[in-house]
């Protein structure tokens, strides 16, 4: 199907906007799109600068009723924006409608008599937003249209009820940088005639395509770990305005309709059933506007609230009532249906717009209720806590990996929790701690965020679980949308222990800027720098030394320096004589920067373990990292593996186009990391030896989740182990040579049959993503420094053989069948079989080696606690392979 770009631009009328709304009149000092960008509502697919040239030429024509502010900045430099629109009266008040919010928010310093006058007051006010996936293109465009529709019409009968009730916040471009890739190459595809033909150009997206960010992060899933700079931004926005519901708009496939609320099943727990109720109203109106539009739509399927991570759930946990929106997308300006029918891009902005508008009309509608709603969330969220004897506290030690329970304690106040850290020693439920531990109560607002976010373990209601059992026994697809296990304290291998009684300590705030302060003692140490090796400022300190051209060795073993002082394996030794005059002043700036601690000594005399100039330390170097780039590398572990490295570790990576490894002189790099992909024709049987080659003059290959199943296959034999297909315990036979006929057989039960067409191989049931305890050999030196129990994320269906001694070793693996489940759901045949499988492989290869993980230790950048370990695979690796001279 083609349709001339004449036929597109005229969509509309060739003398005036698009119908919006209906029966509305437009101001004429509100200007439209065509005075500001010279193209008509839908005509064009708006790129980040004429967005904000747009809400720039709004604010410049209406300024006592909208006001624009800048909340971020993204990777690439580009501006993110929000907008507020109301009536002059509350836009005159914005700073303190925020105040207001933030009483409304508190209910321990605000009564109910004060709550009620405060709800009387107040506006109700709805947040929008828009593009978080930058491929989903037409909710930039309705939240233009919104806009322009709000001012332009402010007496229309819908208007003047939203304006008077209601401030509307519009963010009307999350991802600028994933929205600039997608419409520059869209638009350098279209030729003469838009084609929305699926096999088109314009339809296909290069690798990586616009959902996600600079970093190729799928923001969506950002809001646990806030990693990205874009969402930073939105969080500390919503956390001052506390918007009383938040939408976020999306889109799907194109042969769909739209979803809005009710969600789907399964349902956090934590969410209180005035939210669900909130956003049932609003989907309730949108539902009788599509009507009146003759749009259609879906509820209560696909679309779930039960992972907290998603930009419509993150909201849920300060008080909103929070939904999702999803769009046909036409992934272009026009899409050809399986239906055949013709879907153009302002057929989707304008179902957006209406869902929009339809949202403030209820919101407006119902202020009270979803303002007291709000309050009665907070309230309910302090009983809560109070009445939780169990898990009312959380106390983090700070004992074991200092640098990780301040980052996870610094997260925490960033999300809004109210975090403490001891002042003094104290005692909780009759355990002991020290000054400096950290401490949770979730007897506060965001204790509802605080127990979804720390509890080990969120349900999912029986009955979806035996749902979801009964489809799996049918061989039918699960509906099982996302992760079912995200517990923060887990996936940061933090010690973490709950109390069912209050805390009474004498404390500091901890906030989302508190530092990590470093330490050296000795500064003048005579000998050398230790630098105990085993959380994030050690390595940090690591990265920055070796950029900083210090001298650098690390123990393989532990160790205890003159009988006193005892140090971890991997402990960094920085040695006086081998670095320049000025190394006392290096290592104390390197340490303020990175809170790491560093010992300074005067002897070298070791009593116990290897010395300073045992074969068992080794010399540290500043390896050179290549990874992969491009098809076939799944865009979401590159990106993520090259966030954790560049901007956690601090430590550049060059990423190289996959095709160029098949013939690439990859002599200059110390390190080859592959992203999960299927690099099998990409890199053919010239290119796995290129790279087997590589590794056997002394390369080190790090293989995460897709990759170490490409580099286990046996046409590919680079890693010696194999995937296993699901265990039965009643083996199918396999099927014989095919003939034109078989031998009879009688089926006499339905049991019967359903045995009979089973596969004789197939795949381990697909998870959707849980977490699992993981147990690590301590007697390696790639494990140096790593606690003897980590948790890894499990996604999809690949597990393996352990590795034959022969060939190399099994470095960590998953915990046995009762213990492997560390949180969310994992079908039982699953759990069986992953028990003590391999997750690190460690298989040397002539002068280097392979070192594969077979689950990705990157994924979203929220498994913190295992970084330790990824950093010993890149630099430790580094140091004990052996290139050629």
């Amino acid at each position: 199907m083609l349709v001339s770009l004449l036929t597109v631009s005229n969509l509309a009328s060739a003398t005036q906007e698009p119908n919006l709304w209906p029966n509305t009149q437009y101001e004429k000092t509100i200007p439209t799109h065509t005075q500001i960008l010279g193209y008509k509502v839908g005509e064009r697919i708006t790129n980040h600068a004429d967005m904000l040239r747009f809400f720039d030429a709004l604010e410049k024509a209406a300024p006592t009723r909208i006001k624009v502010f800048e909340y971020a900045r993204s990777w690439e430099g580009r501006k993110l924006i929000y907008a507020v629109i109301g009536s002059p009266e509350n836009i005159a008040k914005l700073d303190e409608f925020a105040v207001g919010m933030q009483k409304l928010a508190d209910p321990r310093i605000t009564s109910e008599k004060a709550a009620k006058q405060l709800i009387d007051t107040l506006p109700a006010s709805v947040w929008l937003e828009h593009g978080v996936h930058g491929n989903e293109i037409s909710s930039t465009d309705a939240a233009m249209m919104t806009a322009y529709h709000l001012l332009a019409a402010p007496n229309e009968a819908t208007n003047k009820k939203i304006l008077a009730n209601t401030l509307v916040f519009i963010d009307p471009l999350q991802n600028p940088d994933g929205r600039t890739r997608f419409t520059s190459r869209y638009y350098a595809t279209v030729g003469m005639l838009h084609s929305g033909d699926r096999l088109s150009a314009e339809q296909n997206e290069p690798w990586p395509n616009g959902r996600s960010n600079h970093y190729l992060f799928d923001m969506n899933r950002d809001w646990l770990a806030i990693t990205q700079p874009e969402t930073a931004g939105r969080v500390n926005i919503l956390n001052y305005y506390k918007p009383t519901v938040v939408i976020d708009l999306h889109e799907m496939g194109g042969d769909q309709s739209y979803f809005f609320p009710p969600a789907a099943q399964p349902l956090n727990p934590h969410m209180s059933k005035a939210q669900l109720e909130n956003t049932a109203l609003i989907g309730r109106n949108i539902g009788a506007n599509f009507d009146t539009f003759g749009f259609d739509y879906f509820t209560r399927e696909i679309f779930d609230a039960f992972y907290p991570g998603y930009g419509d759930s993150w909201p849920t946990f300060y008080g909103a009532s929070a939904a999702t929106y999803e769009v046909a997308s036409s992934r272009g300006e026009v899409f050809q249906t399986a239906n055949g029918k013709t879907l153009t891009y302002l057929d989707t902005i304008k179902r957006h717009f209406v869902a929009s508008i339809a949202t403030a009309e209820a919101v407006a509608e119902h202020r009270e209720k979803i303002l007291r709603d709000f309050y009665r969330y907070q309230e309910n969220a302090i009983i809560d806590g109070k009445n939780d004897k169990n898990e009312r506290v959380f106390v983090l030690p700070n004992v074991r990996d200092k640098a990780g329970t301040h980052r996870l304690a610094t997260l925490m106040a960033q999300h809004g929790v109210e975090v403490k850290q001891a002042t003094e020693a104290f005692k909780a439920c009759g355990t002991s701690y020290a000054a400096g531990a950290y401490f949770i109560d979730t007897a506060q607002p965001r204790g509802r965020f605080v127990k979804t976010t720390f509890t080990q373990q969120v349900d999912m209601s029986s009955d979806f679980i035996k749902e979801q059992e009964r489809r799996r026994a049918r061989k039918l697809n699960d509906e099982i949308y996302d992760v079912t296990g995200w517990s923060l304290p887990l996936m940061f291998n933090i010690d973490t222990n709950s109390c069912g009684k209050a805390i009474d300590v004498a404390f500091d705030r901890v906030s989302a800027d508190t530092p990590l302060k470093g330490e050296v003692s000795n500064t003048q140490a005579k000998v050398a720098y230790l630098v105990p090796w085993g959380d994030m400022a050690a390595g940090r300190f690591l990265s920055a030394a070796l950029q900083a051209g210090l001298t650098i060795k690390s123990a393989d073993k532990a160790f205890v320096l003159d009988n006193t002082t005892a140090f971890t394996a991997g402990t960094l030794i920085i040695e006086v004589k081998a670095n320049d005059d000025k190394l006392a002043a290096t290592v104390i700036k390197l340490a303020e920067q990175t809170g790491a601690k560093v010992v300074g000594v005067d002897t070298s005399w070791v009593t116990d373990g290897p010395s300073f100039g045992s074969g068992y330390t080794v010399n540290m170097s500043a390896p050179n990292i290549a990874m992969a780039w491009d098809e076939p590398t799944s865009s979401l572990s590159a990106g993520n593996t090259r966030f954790v490295i560049e901007r956690q570790f601090n430590y550049p990576v060059t990423a190289i186009r996959s095709n160029q490894l098949a013939s690439a002189d990859l002599g200059a790099y110390q390190v080859l990391i592959l992203p999960s992909g299927n690099y099998t024709q990409t890199l053919g049987t010239a290119g796995v030896e290129n790279i087997q080659t590589w590794i056997n003059q002394g390369g080190v290959l790090i293989t995460l989740g897709g990759a170490t199943r490409f580099a286990a296959q046996a046409e590919v034999n680079l890693l010696d182990v194999q995937r296993e297909n699901l265990f039965k315990t009643d083996q199918v036979a396999k099927p014989e040579e095919k003939t034109s006929s078989v031998a009879g057989q009688l089926i006499t039960t339905k049991a019967e049959l359903l045995k009979a067409t089973e596969n004789s191989e197939e795949s381990p049931d697909y998870v959707a993503g849980i977490l699992a305890n993981v147990e690590v050999d301590q007697e390696h030196w790639l494990t140096a420094g790593v606690n003897s129990k980590l948790v890894a994320m499990v996604v999809g269906n690949s597990i393996y053989t352990p590795i034959k001694l022969a060939s190399g070793k099994n470095l960590a693996w998953f915990a046995d069948e009762k213990n492997v489940l560390a949180s969310g759901y994992l079908w039982p045949a699953v759990t069986q079989q992953l028990a003590y499988k391999p997750f690190l492989i460690h298989q040397p290869s002539g002068n280097g080696m392979i070192i594969a993980f077979t689950q990705e230790p990157t994924s979203r950048a929220y498994l913190d606690g295992l970084n330790v370990l990824l950093m010993n695979s890149i630099f430790r690796a580094a140091a004990h392979a052996e290139p050629l001279p």
